[in-house]
């Protein structure tokens, strides 16, 4: 049985939807977010790091959402209907949209969060310039839905499931960026996910 620890907002909505998609029980395990919480030894057992989400599958524990859709996909997608196969162009595209959801896209905006409830006024510089480099990550989104309704092989992939994740995240941002938001709402509009909410 897979259990992932989850607290609404947070990255758990990868590897849940993706249970989800791929038609997999799995139990949810709501985490207590409050710090000291996830500082306690009971959470650290589980998540070494304190962070949510965290997963197991039998008695197998691992973290980071990243991680576990790669698990997921390699051990219960065995006939590539979320990811393609391996050593393809296909693959590396897959690969690319998958990191690009949280290193580029994610990354500006969670420094935007932390300077501005860490340094405040005096970070005004630095919370324009993660604006500025979210801008651009959502303009690679843009291009690469030009022509796709999808970011690999114009179908629903798991690298849907990550980068979607990531535009809920920025839902108020995306006026600008009108292809990412039909692309958000239709990936969102699938049963897995809705699944979740």
């Amino acid at each position: 049985m897979i259990t992932i620890y989850h607290a609404p907002g947070t990255r758990s909505v990868r590897p849940i939807w993706l249970c989800n998609e791929l038609g997999l029980e799995v139990s949810i395990e709501r985490v207590d977010q409050t710090a000291g919480y996830r500082r306690s030894a009971e959470w650290r057992a589980i998540s070494p790091a304190g962070k949510i989400p965290a997963m197991r599958d039998g008695d197998f524990t691992m973290i980071e959402s990243g991680a576990m859709v790669d698990y997921l996909l390699e051990k219960y997608d065995g006939d590539f209907s979320l990811h393609p196969e391996p050593a393809t162009r296909a693959s590396a595209v897959f690969h690319q949209w998958c990191w690009f959801a949280e290193s580029t896209l994610l990354r500006p905006l969670g420094l935007r969060r932390v300077l501005r409830e860490e340094a405040g006024a005096n970070a005004a510089g630095l919370i324009d310039a993660a604006l500025t480099r979210f801008e651009q990550a959502m303009f690679a989104i843009e291009q690469a839905l030009t022509t796709d309704d999808y970011l690999v092989e114009n179908r629903f992939t798991a690298a849907d499931i990550m980068t979607g994740y990531s535009l809920t995240l920025t839902a108020d941002r995306l006026d600008d960026f009108p292809r990412s938001r039909d692309y958000l709402d239709r990936v969102t509009a699938r049963e897995a996910y809705r699944m979740i909410q």
